[in-house]
């Protein structure tokens, strides 16, 4: 689904050259779940938002469902970004003025989609989550848990064929973190690709693929078996 090749990010002031990510070659296949490790600064959120076409390369190549994309416009990263992918954070970036519901619904605006479709789709997502009895309860009425829930459901109601997860459980207590992972695990079973930054030995556990990163490039991969 996604391939990187010789991947380069630097970051450059007038007295400062920062390199962020060092020759990154990685693929990730459709239907994969992936988790991305290692320190603080070592460059896991830099590679993220590359590979969610929320920044370019500084050189290198990035091929997203095999189109060349390093050198795409804004706006043409914009559009491929809201026709394939999803986003989880881990401050949940809910808008505090809207709803439930509004929040869920707001990708499909963007999309151009009917008032009545988009009704059916956020229902049905809201009640995959387990967060229907909340639709018209604003964010800051809602426990962190339940506002993960919620994000969860924003990144998935447009069917992207793609999740990516930056600490999706950091702000987390175990148990709502577990419930968090279990929805991605289940979302990864019925075949969307996921690919999430953790520092959680825990959360890479649901993984099928850890990548370790280190100073800005990968220094092992490991394949391990998914928990049940």
């Amino acid at each position: 689904m996604i391939k990187t090749v010789n991947l380069s990010k630097v970051f450059r002031t007038d007295e400062v050259e920062t390199t962020a990510l060092n020759q990154v070659t990685l693929e990730v296949k459709s239907g994969e779940f992936v988790a991305i490790m290692g320190p603080s600064g070592c460059g896991k959120s830099t590679l993220l938002n590359i590979l969610g076409l929320l920044d370019n390369p500084s050189s290198g190549e990035y091929f997203f469902t095999d189109h060349e994309v390093s050198k795409f416009s804004e706006k043409q990263r914009a559009r491929l970004r809201k026709e394939n992918i999803g986003f989880v954070f881990q401050n949940f970036n809910l808008i505090d003025e809207l709803n439930v519901f509004e929040n869920v619904e707001l990708p499909l605006i963007y999309l151009g989609m009917s008032s009545a479709e988009r009704r059916k789709r956020v229902e049905e997502v809201l009640e995959q989550m387990n967060i229907i009895h909340r639709k018209k309860h604003f964010p800051l009425q809602l426990s962190g848990g339940q506002q993960q829930r919620v994000a969860v459901a924003r990144a998935v109601v447009a069917r992207p064929k793609m999740i990516l997860a930056d600490e999706p459980t950091g702000n987390l207590d175990s148990a709502h973190g577990e419930e968090v992972m279990n929805l991605l695990d289940g979302l990864n079973q019925k075949g969307t690709t996921i690919i999430m930054v953790t520092h959680s030995q825990r959360d890479a556990e649901f993984a099928q693929r850890v990548v370790r990163l280190f100073d800005g490039q990968i220094i092992n991969e490991n394949i391990r078996e998914r928990v049940i």
